[in-house]
């Protein structure tokens, strides 16, 4: 084995179009057109000598270009998903019979949670990473032998072996990784990425790890990233700010891609007291917890939009998922982000414990009351690994054996005794009809690309898309929820006894 193998970090391309990996948070083919940035794989890029980033998905490098890149590589490192595990597997079989010698390594939360199936899956797999796998897989390019390597799980003498868990990473080891802005510009197009609501080109990185919050459903502080919110220092933030304004002349804003970015307000007010020379636009996600002087001070420091997850506008839910706030939290933010001039993006999901007609209909109404600047209203999803999950399993509601069709779009997979899966997907389309042809909503998103004919062409290829979409899912609930296409088996789990 060479000093430093010659590494490959692959975000793959499970399916067409597929936001599977790398920090998607909800890993599926979008309807929209949209990219988040692989920003867990390029911690260890910047680390291995030599070493590529590619992204297949944005770039439109397809099967076929993907396995001949890897000709050239020695050590494959590929992010997979619970959606995209099925398709990735068959993907390093013919990845591995154009280059037999290549060493693979499958990281992201799907082998944490699974690693003994996820090795099972494929013989071709040398060994899965469990927790955050930055050194992990630097030390194997790097020559340090498995049974040496804290956080991976590999085949040895026909038995599978799990070796002790690796510490997270706080301030100091934070701080001492490589910039993911340093990668991006070295082997990545800031225009392939796209995201709806966020202005287009941006940029995307973490300033924390880990979210204090127990939302029973969300994926990443249950799987690799974890509870413990661990932070870089604000001096590093800043660093890494300037130098992607440096780097990236054509970017509109750098989006910060924080599980909860303003979880606690003397560093916010620290990273904005530094943000504020600086003069740049940027937008986060953000919890309905902050008062008006925090608002105030993200807004003067160059906050442009805040991504809210309200979830939904019945308190029982709310209890339910363990959201740790309020609809009065909501309303109160929403007042103070108006007040101070601070846009927000409203996150809300149909079909989480508790769900009924009328609690939809609350939900539909609480929304328009807000009068968020754009919405997303997405089904239930319990990914593996999750709280969600496993308590839908528990309880017999784990209806369908599939989170995604062949083309890894999302499919419906929780149903209630007194709501069906096509009751809950109208809901959906009740949700966007209600909220957005109203006529000031579209006039508020029509005026904003009056001016910028950018904004114009891609408002109206957006806008082409949901349209279609909406008449797909009209089309599906009148026929009460049948599949016309192939489903993607979840592993693990069994749609007939709900069991994990």
């Amino acid at each position: 084995m060479p000093d430093v193998m010659k590494t490959l970090l692959l975000n793959p391309p499970s399916f067409e179009n597929f936001d599977g990996g790398a920090s998607s948070r909800w890993p599926a083919t979008r309807e929209i057109e949209s990219y988040w940035y692989p920003v867990w794989l390029t911690y260890p890029a910047g680390m291995i000598p030599g070493s590529r980033l590619l992204d297949a998905s944005p770039h439109k490098v397809n099967w076929q270009q993907t396995i001949q890149i890897c000709k050239d590589y020695e050590f494959l490192i590929l992010f997979t998903s619970t959606v995209g595990l099925e398709s990735d597997v068959k993907l390093i079989r013919k990845i591995k019979e154009a280059n037999p010698g290549l060493k693979i390594a499958f990281v992201g939360p799907h082998g944490h949670i699974k690693p003994d199936e996820t090795l099972n899956a494929s013989a071709d797999i040398d060994f899965v990473t469990r927790g955050e796998f930055d050194h992990s897989v630097v030390e194997y390019a790097h020559g340090k032998p498995l049974s040496e390597i804290l956080g991976v799980s590999y085949r040895k003498d026909g038995k599978i072996v799990h070796n002790a868990e690796r510490p997270q990473l706080h301030t100091e080891e934070l701080d001492a990784l490589p910039f993911a802005t340093d990668i991006y510009k070295r082997d990545l197009q800031i225009e392939r990425y796209n995201v709806p609501f966020l202005l287009h080109p941006y940029v995307s990185f973490y300033t924390t790890r880990g979210c204090p919050a127990l939302c029973t459903f969300c994926m990443w502080p249950q799987t690799i990233s974890g509870h413990a919110w661990r932070t870089r220092s604000t001096e590093n933030v800043a660093r890494e700010v300037k130098q992607a304004l440096g780097y990236f002349p054509k970017m509109k804003e750098i989006f910060f891609d924080d599980d909860t970015f303003n979880i606690r307000k003397d560093r916010v007010l620290d990273l904005c007291a530094k943000f504020k020379p600086l003069k740049f636009q940027w937008s986060s996600t953000a919890r309905v917890h902050s008062d008006y002087e925090t608002v105030k001070a993200m807004a003067d420091g160059g906050a442009r939009l805040f991504i809210v997850g309200f979830e939904s506008g019945d308190a029982q839910i709310l209890k339910n998922i363990k959201k740790g706030a309020t609809v009065e939290m909501g309303r109160a933010f929403m007042k103070n982000c108006r007040k101070a001039g601070v846009k927000v993006h409203g996150d809300f999901i149909i079909g989480l414990p508790g769900e009924t007609k009328d609690t939809i209909q609350k939900t539909i109404d609480y929304a328009k009351e807000l009068d968020c600047e754009t919405i997303q209203v997405s089904l239930a999803h319990a990914m593996p690994g999750t709280e969600l999950h496993d308590t839908m399993a528990q309880q017999g509601f784990l209806k369908v054996e599939a989170l995604a069709d062949s083309g890894g779009h999302q499919l419906p997979h929780i149903e209630y005794p007194h709501l069906s899966k096509a009751e809950m997907m109208a809901g959906v389309n009740q949700f966007y009809d209600e909220y957005y042809f109203r006529p000031r909503v579209v006039w508020r998103i029509v005026k904003e690309a009056l001016w910028d004919s950018h904004e114009r062409k891609r408002l109206y290829h957006e806008a082409t898309e949901f349209l279609q979409l909406r008449a797909e899912r009209l089309k599906w609930v009148r026929k009460g929820g049948d599949f016309d296409k192939p489903m993607v088996s979840v592993p693990g789990t069994s749609s007939a006894s709900g069991n994990d």
